[in-house]
């Protein structure tokens, strides 16, 4: 019997990841604040819901892809939200990038109600959504992840089950901290060839066959060097991402000077009007603190 899917968060992640539920024979039920962004979706087939609500009574399986955590908790815990008709047999997916610490408390507030919750946050950007070629890391029961397994692969490849409740969050927070960090230094070494006379294009190119060798070098160091800061993953974004690492660092009474660089690189990325662009943008504060161009 195929799982029937509720599906909340149409933006430059969600939209691509509903549609490959729906093309992998899903029947989905959309909720967008606003409804417009679900067009896709309906005109695909999906069911269009008036809330969070209305989508859990209908799905077997909801799934949640929306900005930060109190989004997340206003969905589950809000007027009109998932516990209202949360009930045994049904499972809340939640693969916003969120607060470990919240996630826990959410999958414990549901559990009372005989729902079961994984967070399983993605890596991969939204060609990977598009693509269905997803990083999704999870935490939460092993079975809940055994059942609801098949309906992950229909929008990703490696899939992780990391541990209990609020380890898929710590997972994410790893990995955004790297990714902040190889932005950081791919952006610095090609300023750094430029600067020295050396074309930085060869440099990269030399770079990606030894242990320097990054996909965010590969894909992001290509995307600096065109000057393309479209947004693959917003700034603003990555901004609300390393604040959750930072507050995980802390919490772990843990003082990482590398995280906290990366952050404020990002930080000052936002803070200079980039933050609708992509991370890559923070290359133009570096430019703009050296007085020197990439290209």
């Amino acid at each position: 019997m195929t799982d029937k899917v509720g599906f909340i968060g149409t933006g430059i992640m969600g939209l691509p990841m509903a549609l490959n539920l729906m093309r992998a024979g899903y029947p989905v039920w959309v909720f967008a604040r606003t409804e417009e962004k679900a067009m896709p979706l309906i005109q695909a087939g999906a069911t269009l819901c008036g809330s969070p609500r209305q989508v859990t009574e209908h799905a077997d399986v909801v799934i949640t892809i929306v900005g930060d955590t109190p989004d997340v908790e206003q969905i589950v815990l809000g007027d009109q939200g998932v516990i209202e008709a949360a009930a045994p047999g049904k499972v809340l997916v939640d693969m916003t990038t969120s607060s470990a610490a919240s996630t826990r408390d959410l999958a414990t507030r549901l559990a009372e109600k005989g729902m079961d919750m994984l967070d399983a946050p993605v890596s991969g950007g939204d060609i990977g959504a598009r693509e269905g070629t997803l990083s999704i890391m999870v935490g939460g029961d092993a079975a809940v992840f055994h059942r609801v397994q098949p309906l992950l692969a229909a929008m990703g490849e490696n899939i992780v089950l990391v541990g209990d409740h609020g380890a898929g969050q710590v997972a994410k927070a790893c990995n955004q901290l790297l990714v902040a960090q190889h932005m950081y230094a791919t952006a610095e070494a090609l300023l750094l060839a430029k600067a020295a006379g050396v074309d930085p294009g060869r440099v990269r190119e030399a770079l990606l066959g030894g242990f320097a060798a990054s996909r965010v070098l590969d894909f992001h160091g290509q995307r600096m060097l065109e000057r393309n800061f479209a947004p693959g993953f917003k700034a603003k974004l990555h901004k609300k991402d390393m604040r959750i690492a930072l507050e995980t660092m802390r919490d772990c009474h843990l003082d990482l000077h590398g995280t906290k660089l990366a952050a404020e690189g990002i930080d000052m990325t936002v803070d200079s009007g980039f933050g609708e662009l992509d991370t890559t943008a923070l290359l133009q504060v570096l430019e703009s603190r050296n007085q020197l161009k990439l290209s």
